[in-house]
């Protein structure tokens, strides 16, 4: 519950969130889904939005089998009326999308609801209070596919979340796996990553090892 801290050893060991690229062809983009799902430690896949409706359902048909059969959720961005439609396990609503409350209407109470909150706390707390199942700090870094964002996160907002709430939080905004070391160790629950993932040299497999594996250090050095 909000207000309760958690120790180093409640923590849980950061998980990373993925965002599909703003343009994909989903034919083209499934085997690149496929390799990442390969690589490790994945929570879930957000489907980004902007396009048209009939091309959300195809890329959906395509790309959530893949993650089912990973054990991965498919997060729907924006739409929880599309969420609800096709099966998906939940939606993530920003600043300026529809409303909380009318997202968990139309998802249901089992539905995944995440929130976008900046670097505000207050809006933080809100959500948690009316249910959210997670929040989402951020730009933390600047991004080339989120290079206009609006707010600038701090770790402060960050650590202090962490270290007062139980409610799951996300950094978003230009990580990658060599700047996320301070966000973990802040205690971000979840990792919102696109480029590092589908733009990494060496693959989208190679790219997810990379990640759980700093992962993997931090979470020794918490639990010793």
């Amino acid at each position: 519950m909000l207000g309760e801290p958690r120790s180093d050893q409640d923590r849980a060991t950061t998980r990373l969130y993925l965002i599909t690229p703003p343009a994909f062809d989903p034919d083209k983009f499934a085997p690149d889904l496929e390799a990442a799902l390969s690589g490790g430690d994945v929570a879930c896949l957000q489907l980004l939005k902007d396009v048209p409706d009939d091309v959300v359902r195809r890329a959906t048909a395509i790309l959530q089998p893949i993650t089912q059969a990973h054990d991965v959720a498919f997060i729907m961005n924006d739409r929880p009326d599309l969420a609800a439609e096709l099966g998906c396990d939940g939606v993530h609503v920003g600043e300026e999308d529809m409303p909380y409350a009318e997202a968990r209407r139309l998802v249901g109470p089992d539905g995944i609801v995440g929130v976008t909150c900046g670097n505000s706390r207050d809006r933080a707390i809100a959500a948690a209070e009316a249910g959210a199942d997670y929040v989402a700090f951020g730009a933390f870094f600047p991004s080339p596919t989120k290079g206009g964002a609006k707010h600038r996160a701090t770790l402060d907002t960050l650590r202090d979340w962490s270290e007062t709430t139980v409610v799951p939080c996300c950094a978003i905004g230009g990580i990658t796996q060599e700047n996320c070391g301070p966000l973990v160790e802040a205690g971000a629950d979840f990792l919102a990553v696109i480029s590092a993932i589908w733009s990494h040299p060496a693959g989208p497999r190679a790219a997810v090892a990379q990640f759980n594996d700093v992962f993997a250090r931090y979470d020794r050095a918490y639990r010793r």
